[in-house]
């Protein structure tokens, strides 16, 4: 796989931990108040955890990137959709924001498991 493809996965795994960093910290109440919520925050901790540890281990083992990439995000799209389905049925956090980032989110992983899986 070519330098810049690895840049690229490394990017996506970089930007995708980064939001579920900001949406835990939205949840705990660090950036924004009234949205808080102790399992979504977890949940988003804990899925970003994932995520950058794909991409350190990506550094460490530049030739299992695009393993690492897709193994990583569909880990962080089976938790988003699980986040979506708790909105669905009234257990995860119900604003319009919650709504909104998950579906961009799910939109941004879908890409990045894309292009992981074309990737040579």
């Amino acid at each position: 796989m070519a330098a810049r493809a690895w840049r690229m996965l490394r990017g996506f795994l970089l930007l995708e931990a980064g939001l579920l960093g900001a949406a835990s910290a939205v949840h705990s109440g660090l950036l924004l108040q009234g949205h808080t919520h102790g399992q979504a925050r977890i949940a988003e901790a804990v899925i970003a955890a994932v995520l950058l540890a794909a991409w350190a281990l990506s550094l460490v083992r530049p030739a299992r990137t695009r393993k690492l990439a897709l193994l990583g995000q569909a880990f962080a799209l089976l938790g988003t959709l699980v986040g979506l389905f708790t909105i669905a049925v009234g257990i995860g956090p119900q604003s319009a924001p919650d709504l909104v980032f998950h579906f961009a989110l799910v939109a941004l992983l879908l890409a990045g498991l894309y292009f992981a899986r074309r990737a040579a």
